[in-house]
């Protein structure tokens, strides 16, 4: 009897070594905090300091990844990815555990193929141009989707074929979070007999290459019963058409780009236009950034004007220190914190300095 147990025992360690030999998985992430002061915090005008939630010159997260070769080309993957804020320590994206990412798929010569929580075409469309990313200060604090643009429930597909890239996204019930920030909308959708309601998809069509790239991409969501943004219904829609292209010029890259948004809501139909160019250059271990958007609203005087500089040190290639100044004005009744997740009273400009620490792993 003890014979067949040891053989048992060996017989299971042997099936988790093969197992562990053809599956890698990776464990890594990045954390980023720091400090920053933003002015006309409040109706009074007065100023706050505070460690940064959402963000800092990038999001903090850690996540596992794993892939399994089948053969002839093919592999399977998965991805989970949570993000942290880094002044409590809580979980972002609503409070999501895996709110950054939680997919399974497949991929090969053909492309990529995902199912799960994902990133969207819209998030995949941006990440080459805008050089300042989801910092702080940035486009993202204008519009708050942008760096959030993950869709629940959803099949995904990539393609890069020669440069030329192909995507899109198809969500049954695009966010099932109520509450806890920015990318908790509450539409989980998937609902008996409606299937508008809370339905996303996302497309892309593109070329990338060293030197330079173009894409474009739209974006369209449906709401239903007690969804945020005014989407209260599963016929009210919220569509983003986005163009952004790059180009480097030696080592310096310029990234530009423009989103048109059109919101037909419950309380009625909004227009506007998102505009922006940027810059990059990298003397040695510092970089410069810098970048200027503004958001016209249509018929409206309810604009917004974006101004900010970043500067950052490379300590290592895991570890870099940066400070990052900003400014942002707003118009009208326009009442958009130039800190992402922050507040302003309407019309109120807004300036903003801020320094942190990141480091990847």
């Amino acid at each position: 009897m003890k014979a067949i147990h040891c053989a048992l025992a060996l017989a299971c360690g042997l099936a988790a070594s093969t197992a562990s030999a053809q599956t890698s998985v990776q464990v890594y992430g990045l954390v980023d905090s720091g400090l920053a002061h933003i002015t006309n915090a409040d109706a009074e005008g007065n100023g706050v300091t505070k460690v940064p939630s959402l963000t800092g010159s990038l999001p903090s997260r850690i996540g596992f990844r794993g892939t399994e070769d089948l053969g002839n080309g093919l592999q399977a993957f998965f991805v989970l990815e949570g993000g942290i804020s880094m002044d409590s320590g809580a979980s972002g994206q609503g409070g999501r555990v895996f709110g950054r990412a939680a997919n399974v798929g497949l991929k090969g010569a053909w492309g990529t193929l995902t199912v799960g929580r994902q990133v969207n075409m819209t998030f995949i469309s941006s990440m080459k141009s805008d050089v300042m990313g989801p910092q702080l200060f940035s486009i993202s604090s204008i519009d708050l989707y942008i760096p959030n643009a993950r869709s629940d429930n959803a099949i995904g597909y990539l393609g890069n074929f020669n440069g030329f890239m192909v995507g899109a996204t198809y969500s049954v019930g695009r966010d099932g979070v109520a509450t806890g920030g920015p990318a908790a909308t509450n539409c989980p959708g998937e609902v008996p007999g409606n299937s508008q309601a809370c339905r996303q998809y996302t497309a892309l069509l593109g070329y990338e290459s060293k030197a330079w790239g173009l894409n474009a991409s739209v974006d369209r969501m449906n709401g239903n019963t007690g969804a945020g943004g005014g989407l209260t219904g599963s016929g009210n829609t919220d569509i983003r058409t986005t163009v952004n292209g790059h180009l480097m010029l030696g080592d310096v890259k310029i990234g530009a780009g423009a989103m048109d948004r059109e919101t037909d809501a419950a309380t009625g139909l909004s227009e506007s236009l998102l505009v922006f160019i940027g810059a990059s250059k990298p003397f040695g271990a510092i970089t410069l950034d810098a970048q200027f958007a503004r958001r016209n609203a249509r018929r409206s005087d309810d604009d917004v004007t974006l101004y900010v500089a970043r500067l950052s040190y490379a300590l290592s290639k895991r570890t870099a220190i940066y400070a990052s100044v900003g400014r942002m004005d707003n118009d009208g009744a326009s009442a958009v914190a130039l800190d992402a997740g922050g507040t302003v009273a309407p019309g109120m400009a807004q300036n903003g300095v801020m320094a942190g620490l990141r480091h990847s792993f």
